[in-house]
């Protein structure tokens, strides 16, 4: 293998950990802000590790057709070193700016759609049960003017039907047969 195979594959390594760093900082803090909860926390962890190690793999495989020497890892850790020395508080600035933007992002979308569909459509509604109450009321008064209208009709004949059933209930054949029906039922187990 020539040097400029292996000063080629220690680049991809530095870039290669200096990505696994931006990475690993970018998780962190989306985990710390967004509160993800620990079963989360641990999957995610297990899919960064083998994210990161399909990635260090195909860099690898890119420099020197995946020959694994020590100035692979050598590479890894001077990129890692590097980005966390120097890019580290950048990025995670960065990342926690762009979470509060995206967050700031979809409340003003929410309000938009809150304003321009949810406050017409509340609107719509009021103006239905408006209208519903409103012919409530007049089927209501409706009744009860029918009712105001029609109770010659009704009364009259209910009042004669009431009167004969009482003049019903006084007949002797009718008082002498509810008491022998009184009596078989009390008879009764």
């Amino acid at each position: 293998m020539n040097p400029a195979v292996q000063w080629l594959t220690l680049l991809y390594m530095l870039l290669a950990g200096g990505a696994m760093g931006l990475a690993y900082d970018s998780y962190r803090v989306m985990s710390v802000k967004l509160h993800f909860s620990k079963s989360l926390n641990a999957a995610l962890d297990l899919f960064y590790w083998l994210a990161a190690a399909l990635f260090v793999f195909r860099m690898l495989y890119a420099g020197n057709q995946g020959q694994l020497r020590f100035y692979a890892f050598l590479g890894l850790f001077i990129g890692v070193w590097i980005y966390f020395l120097i890019f580290s508080v950048t990025i995670r600035r960065f990342v926690v700016m762009l979470i509060q933007s995206v967050q700031y992002l979809c409340s003003l979308i929410w309000r938009l759609i809150v304003i321009l569909i949810g406050l017409p459509l509340l609107w719509i509604w009021n103006i239905l049960l408006w209208i519903l109450k409103l012919m409530g009321r007049m089927l209501l008064s409706l009744f009860k003017m029918l009712r105001w209208l029609t109770k010659p009709i009704w009364v009259m004949p209910a009042k004669w039907i009431y009167s004969w059933l009482q003049g019903l209930k006084a007949r002797p054949w009718i008082v002498k047969g509810s008491r022998v029906w009184t009596k078989i039922w009390r008879r009764r187990p």
